[in-house]
């Protein structure tokens, strides 16, 4: 379908939605500035395009795995420590990137057949599911409410209301949460956050080109606090494996071999190492957008850039933030449990085409380990109190997806394959 200007907009803006939640909530976690984090998320995402040659569907936004490490830097050293582990962090994949490069992409995709990336890709839908739920249970009528919207409009619409059920959704829910509040004094809509668009329009920018260490500080270069961030890129990579497998999989394309994964690593990475530098937090591939993909089947890589630049004018134009933060949870949670729930989906597909014989206990053993594992996992393993050239690390968190990443593996090297 050849689309619009208008209808591109309009499919933008729908990525924008995806990401924004999970985007503000890292640095109102961490320490950091929101605004700070929607821009560096916006230009990472466009420097990752260029380094992929702009192929490759993503969009990325802050990274969850970082949250416990910068919090614990940001509260006991400042932000410009902060900001130098997370830049090294970045360096950290540059240097991966360049390993995949020297040993070849198919050394690594021997390591990840669909055996392997089938379960995880179930995994990566399944965790998020929580806090889908978690918002949808603030006001179930509201959800389910949206939920049905979003199934409705994908299902039974043809044209190009069929690619924006997600939006659809979401303006149906912000309609049916303001109806609830003026009828039933629910309180699902922060009105009071109009006020800001009514002041003066000089005030509707942030002042986030001052270097005084409110928004944009310059990083601090510092062995204690570099070691307790930049090790957490080795975790992280193997969840950059899951996502870009999972975004080709919807998309039916390799992104591994095309445009390589040793580029799309290095694009995180820079995109993480720029993040760092401008004080956001650091940057992961997105999920939540890669389900909008698998619902729409819009794989225009173009409409993420384009979302990519509402994310930085977001970033500097407070109303417009302001708006997409009085959406109301329980509106974001039913449209999540579809996006969540399409990327396991995603999964399952992968390992059906695969033509597994699951008749064999091997292939049962590694699906088994990975769902257990990564599911039973889902807060991680924190390990304490870790020394390491004379300083220490009081923790390091590990995720489950990538204990279950690397045990599956392991597991389906050493396993013998039956006859």
């Amino acid at each position: 379908m050849e689309l619009s200007s208008n209808k591109r907009i309009i499919l933008g803006l729908q990525h924008l939605f995806a990401m924004f939640g999970a985007t503000v909530l890292v640095p109102a976690l961490t320490g950091l500035n929101p605004s700070v984090a929607l821009i560096g998320a916006g230009i990472g995402t466009l420097l990752f395009h260029f380094i992929t040659g702009k192929k490759v569907p993503v969009f990325l936004g802050s990274s969850f795995s970082f949250i416990a490490a910068i919090s614990y830097i940001v509260d006991n050293k400042g932000v410009p420590y902060a900001q130098g582990g997370i830049i090294v962090a970045g360096l950290v994949y540059a240097l991966l990137a360049l390993l995949i490069k020297v040993v070849g992409v198919d050394k690594v995709k021997a390591l990840f057949p669909p055996i392997v990336t089938g379960p995880v890709i179930i995994v990566i839908g399944l965790t998020l599911c929580p806090s889908a739920l978690d918002n949808a249970s603030k006001n179930w009528f509201i959800s389910i409410f949206v939920l049905a919207v979003v199934i409705s409009v994908s299902i039974f619409t043809k044209g190009f209301f069929k690619l924006v059920p997600i939006l659809i959704g979401i303006i149906s829910g912000f309609v049916a949460g303001t109806i609830s509040d003026v009828f039933f004094n629910t309180n699902l809509i922060q009105w009071d956050k109009f006020s800001v668009i009514t002041l003066n329009p000089a005030t509707w920018f942030n002042e986030i080109w001052k270097f005084d260490g409110t928004f944009f500080s310059l990083p601090v270069f510092e062995l204690e606090s570099i070691l307790y961030i930049a090790p957490i890129a080795l975790v992280t990579f193997m969840e950059h494996i899951g996502d870009i497998t999972t975004n080709g999989s919807v998309v039916g394309k390799d992104f591994m071999k095309d445009p390589g994964l040793h580029r799309t690593v290095l694009g995180d990475g820079l995109a993480t190492a720029l993040a760092g530098l401008i004080g956001a937090p650091a940057n992961t591939t997105y999920s939540e957008n890669t389900g909008v993909l698998a619902v729409t089947k819009v794989y225009d890589p173009s409409l993420l850039r384009l979302a990519a630049v509402f994310a930085i004018f977001l970033g500097i134009f407070k109303p417009f933030g302001i708006l997409l933060q009085i959406i109301p949870l329980p509106v974001l949670g039913g449209v999540s449990i579809l996006l969540f729930g399409m990327i396991s989906s995603i999964g399952i597909r992968t390992l059906s085409e695969a033509n597994l014989d699951f008749a064999e206990s091997r292939n049962l053993i590694v699906v088994a380990l990975i769902l257990v594992i990564g599911l039973g996992l889902q807060d991680g393993i924190e390990i304490t109190n870790i020394s390491l050239f004379n300083a220490v690390i009081p923790s390091l968190k590990i995720s489950g997806l990538f204990i279950a990443v690397v045990v599956g593996a392991v597991v389906n090297k050493i396993l013998p394959k039956e006859s």
